[in-house]
Formats: structure tokens, C-alpha cells, sequence
């Protein structure tokens, strides 16, 4: 889902699900992604949204007055962020340094909306919410889903409505999951530390319990090593975010997305008890008010995601 460390930049922006990078991405090791970089499959230009939507957002000064006092006073905050998606999740530019995504934009956003400036780090996204609870990190940032285990030990603030959904090749008989029983006997690709992984292993017994083989759960640390899984036929399906999915189906030849199967809020992770959570959600509220909300979805195409107002740790959707 993300790279460990800034050290493992990918230089080639969308090369990750590019066709000829696929076929030289690690191979079931769950590792970085190969780096070297390939055109895009036939007739497709992986374009990234390059729209500027924040510069011009304007510090809101009651939004600001609800930081903590010490917050205000050195005016900038850590952030970890997952770095080494597909659009609109964040991923590097061609440089190797700037750092582009959904996420991104809102986090930005935010902090100019409180006058504050963002000291971000890349982060692997299963060493995120732990980092965030020994202090080592103000907030975090990585289209975290807010379920109810999660918020045991984390503070979320809401930005979008995302959640979890299949693609598979197009050779796939699977037309939709609306049942982990549909799943027995395959193998389904995901990412490491993420709620699908968790959401997978949860629902292995009703293999067991209807008398057939259980799946298999193959996770891996990239997303480039998760589509090179499916498409080179180690995976039969994958199961990531809903955005996430309908963005790369488009972008590679054979696949298809299978649809929603159950949706989560996201939001900023904050280690429990955060006294940023009323200041970020304020700052949330601000945005989807002068439009600025709008703007970042219209430019990563997520209108769907679209939520009427931020929450700070709000109970786990159930279906």
C-alpha cells in the first residue's frame, strides 16, 4: 500500500500499473515494486490530475482558534503518509520527491485552513497507526477506513465515504461478491496491514462452515506487486478501496471492477484522545462550505465519496 521509507521512492509515476512494468514488479515477495519504467497498456495515457486546489484556500481564523495552544505557537505538525499508490490515492511524481494524491490535497487543504505548515514523512501504511500512538507522529494520512477496532486505539476525523470492493480479470466468472463464499478456493491479492486484510481473514470459516476450500489472502506492501499478482494469474481477485479499484481497472487492459461490497468513512488518524480532532474537523467543514471540498474530488473524479459534514471517530458503517 505505501513505501517504508523515503528511500524507496518510485521514480516513474504511474509506472506501478503500467502493462510493462507489471511484468517487472516483485514477484510474490510482497517488496517494493520494480522501479524501471514502460509505457502504458495500449490506448491508455495514465495521466495524473495536476489542478491546483489549494493554494488559494484562505486560514480560517475560528477554525484555527480550536488548536491546542502549544499547536498554534510552533504552527507546523508531523504527518506520516502512505506513499506509493494508484490515483487518487498518493503516489510520487516523475521526480521522485513530490508527492501527489487525494489525501495529499486534503491534508494541504486543512492546514492552510488552521495556518499551519506540514512536515510529512512517507510511511509504510500498516506502521502508520502504531507510529501514531507512541508519539512519533501528529497525524496520519492513507485512506484509512474508520471501523470500530480501529477506533479502540485511534481518533479519526472524516473527510470522504470510501470502502471495499473486488476487480478481477475479465476471463474471471465472478460477476459480483456479494459473499465470502463466492471466494472459496481462489486466491485474493490485498494489502498489507489494511482492513481488507482483516475483513478476509474474518470471513475465512465460511469456506469451512459450507464444506468447501477456504480461500487463500496473499497481501502485499505495494500496490504495483498486488495488480502484477492478478494480472500474471498468482491472484484471482483483488479486494482494495472502491476508488482505488474503479482508477485502476481503467488504466490496464483484462480487468474489471466487481462493485461496492460494503462502505467505510476515511479519515485523519490521531492517536487516541487527540486534541486536533475539533480544530481538523472544523477545518473539514470549512472546506466543503467555500468549495474547496468539491474541487479536490472533481479533480481526482471521487464525487461519489462525498460526505455532508466531518465526524471525529464516528461508529463503523454497517451494511
Amino acid at each position: 500500500m505505501s513505501t517504508p521509507s523515503q528511500s524507496r521512492r518510485i521514480p516513474a509515476a504511474f509506472a506501478l500499473i503500467t502493462a510493462a512494468t507489471l511484468a517487472l514488479t516483485a514477484c510474490g515477495s510482497g517488496g517494493a515494486a520494480g522501479t524501471a519504467g514502460g509505457a502504458a497498456p495500449a490506448g491508455k495515457s495514465a495521466r495524473i490530475p495536476t489542478a491546483d486546489v489549494v493554494s488559494s484556500v484562505k486560514k480560517s481564523p475560528a477554525a484555527a482558534g480550536l488548536l491546542p495552544a502549544d499547536v498554534r505557537e510552533r504552527g507546523t505538525l508531523d504527518v506520516a503518509a502512505s506513499v506509493g499508490g494508484t490515483p487518487p490515492g498518493a503516489l510520487y511524481l516523475e521526480d521522485g520527491r513530490t508527492i501527489v494524491g487525494q489525501d495529499i490535497d486534503f491534508a494541504d487543504a486543512v492546514a492552510k485552513v488552521l495556518g499551519l505548515k506540514l512536515k510529512r514523512e512517507a510511511a509504510s501504511f500498516e506502521a502508520i497507526l502504531p507510529a501514531l500512538g507512541s508519539g512519533k507522529y501528529d497525524l496520519g494520512t492513507g485512506n484509512f477506513g474508520v471501523t470500530d477496532e480501529r477506533r479502540r486505539t485511534i481518533d479519526f476525523v472524516t473527510y470522504i465515504n470510501d470502502g471495499q470492493g473486488f476487480a478481477v480479470r475479465k476471463d474471471s466468472k465472478l460477476k459480483k461478491v456479494t459473499d465470502f463464499e463466492q471466494l472459496c478456493g481462489l486466491n485474493v491479492a490485498t494489502g498489507a496491514g489494511t482492513t481488507f486484510e482483516v475483513t478476509l481473514e474474518d470471513n475465512k470459516h465460511v469456506c469451512e462452515e459450507a464444506g468447501k476450500k477456504p480461500y487463500s489472502v496473499k497481501t502485499y506492501a505495494e500496490q504495483g506487486a498486488i495488480w502484477a499478482a492478478l494480472q500474471q494469474g498468482r491472484a484471482d481477485a483483488v479486494m482494495s478501496t472502491i476508488n482505488g479499484l474503479r482508477y485502476a481497472v481503467k488504466q490496464q487492459e483484462g480487468l474489471k471492477f466487481l462493485g461496492e461490497y460494503h462502505r467505510l468513512d476515511v479519515g485523519f488518524a490521531f492517536k487516541k484522545g487527540t486534541k486536533l480532532a475539533p480544530a481538523f474537523r472544523a477545518a473539514v467543514d470549512q472546506l466543503i462550505k467555500d468549495g474547496t471540498y468539491d474541487h479536490i474530488l472533481k479533480k481526482w473524479g471521487t464525487q461519489g465519496s462525498a460526505i455532508e459534514k466531518s465526524q471525529i471517530s464516528p461508529p463503523e458503517i454497517k451494511d
